[in-house]
């Protein structure tokens, strides 16, 4: 089997990482593998940021667990409590893949095919990762604008999808595949 198809076959959501950084020189391979994605009429409607600084993505961990626990419906809660407690799962890597607003109807379809060249990069890396729609809440709830603010979200854009990065605390096997979800024509 080739290394690409390879990647793809190992590939897991990590909910785990070690008290450890993530050098510079993969975070710039995960970032350019993110640049090279394809987009409809090649309008690129994305931003990327990249948060290294742990102090943020802790504060940011907590603000969520904190509207979390506020909501009628504890599901979303009870089960980050079961897994540790954090919804960003200790990573010191955080990506915020933005869409331009307004750009196109298939700037969501891009952002999507962003963070997964940037998971199947990071695997490659010998990094896990996650991708987390759960990035979303510290940024468009009440304190959306202080965190908007501490990592320099630029205008015109808003939240797309977002992946957790480190070195994996934890193993786990890849989901099992079903080919009962495929027809062919």
């Amino acid at each position: 089997m080739n290394e690409t198809l390879e990647t793809i076959k190992k590939r897991y959501s990590c909910r785990g990482y070690e008290d450890k950084p993530v050098e510079t020189e993969k975070i710039e391979a995960i970032i350019k593998a993110a640049l090279q994605s394809p987009s409809a009429f090649n309008k690129q409607p994305w931003h990327v940021i990249a948060i290294t600084n742990k102090a943020i993505i802790d504060e940011a961990n907590d603000h969520v667990m904190d509207l979390l626990r506020e909501r009628e419906d504890q599901t979303a809660y009870e089960r980050i409590m079961d897994r540790g407690g954090k919804p960003y799962y200790n990573a010191p890597l955080m990506f915020l893949i933005l869409k331009k607003q307004d750009m196109s109807e298939w700037a969501s379809v891009d952002s999507g095919i962003v963070v997964q060249n940037m998971t199947l990069a990071a695997m490659s890396l010998g990094l896990g990762s996650v991708i987390a729609a759960m990035c979303a809440t510290a940024f468009q709830g009440p304190k959306a604008d202080e965190f908007k603010q501490k990592v320099n979200w630029p205008e015109g854009y808003e939240f797309g999808i977002g992946l957790l990065a480190g070195y994996p605390a934890m193993e786990k096997e890849p989901h099992e595949i079903d080919l009962a979800k495929v027809t062919y024509v």
